[in-house]
């Protein structure tokens, strides 16, 4: 069998805010082409990983990384400007949060900083960032409307187009359905299904039967430790080699 290339490639790393720590000790790869889910009750230490994926963890006043963290063969420490780092790992939140623009320039912002100016291509790109985010028949007509006036749902995958607008190899995905309803976040789910044909996908949620739609593989972390990873049916199945993860996704504590 042949093992799959890793995209991402953790080892030891542990992660504090002052004297509380929240990530310890975790070794973990992310394999290209994936989507690996990441679960675990609050406070596992889910976001504190992504953080320090993109080190978005430089920007945290008083959090201290320790261990490695290799994209694609390459410390991410070593990049000497994050943004950089950050242009390959695109991040959604949890929170939808537009900004205070229309929703052409919410999509076409990132591109125009980083020198794009011809209108022909940034139009192109704001159509296939919405059309990848199921969000352009939805709003075609109102392209210079503010996108904050959109629907709490329309955000969230305006969001997401916002974070395409990179073509990043890598998209973290962090709790996005919490503020939305139920069929937006259907919607979400087959855009992401779309998107594992182009980049690795890292999903962090707190529901686990989300995690056993979307998820290759599973991860599940408790108290900032990695307990256990592998196939998501394996995850959710008796044969999970660590008890507390059967516990766990049949809803027996978290």
């Amino acid at each position: 069998m042949v093992r799959p290339a890793a995209k991402i490639e953790i080892r030891g790393l542990s992660a504090a805010y002052g004297d509380r720590v929240v990530l310890e000790d975790v070794s973990l790869d992310v394999h290209e082409g994936e989507i690996l889910a990441v679960i675990g009750p609050a406070g596992a230490g889910k976001t504190s990983l992504l953080n320090c994926i993109n080190r978005m963890s430089d920007m945290i006043p008083g959090m201290k990384v320790e261990g490695s963290i290799r994209v694609d063969g390459r410390e991410v420490r070593d990049f000497r400007d994050a943004s950089d780092l950050r242009r390959r790992i695109g991040v959604v939140f949890p929170l939808p949060v537009g900004l205070p623009m229309s929703i052409f320039d919410n999509v076409a912002f990132a591109p125009r900083m980083g020198g794009m100016r011809d209108k022909k291509k940034l139009a192109e790109l704001v159509e296939r960032c919405l059309r990848q985010a199921a969000l352009f028949d939805e709003v075609k007509d109102r392209l210079g409307d503010l996108g904050t006036r959109l629907s709490g749902g329309q955000q969230q995958r305006l969001t997401i187009a916002r974070a395409l607008s990179l073509n990043p190899e890598i998209l973290c995905l962090d709790e996005f359905s919490i503020a939305v309803d139920p069929v937006t976040t259907m919607k979400i789910e087959e855009v992401i299904k779309e998107l594992k044909q182009h980049m690795t996908i890292i999903l962090v949620t707190n529901l686990v039967l989300q995690a056993r739609r979307l998820g290759d593989r599973t991860a599940l972390f408790l108290d900032g430790r990695l307990v256990e990873v592998g196939p998501t049916e394996t995850i959710f199945s008796r044969q999970t080699a660590d008890v507390r993860t059967f516990q766990y996704v049949q809803g027996l504590f978290g």
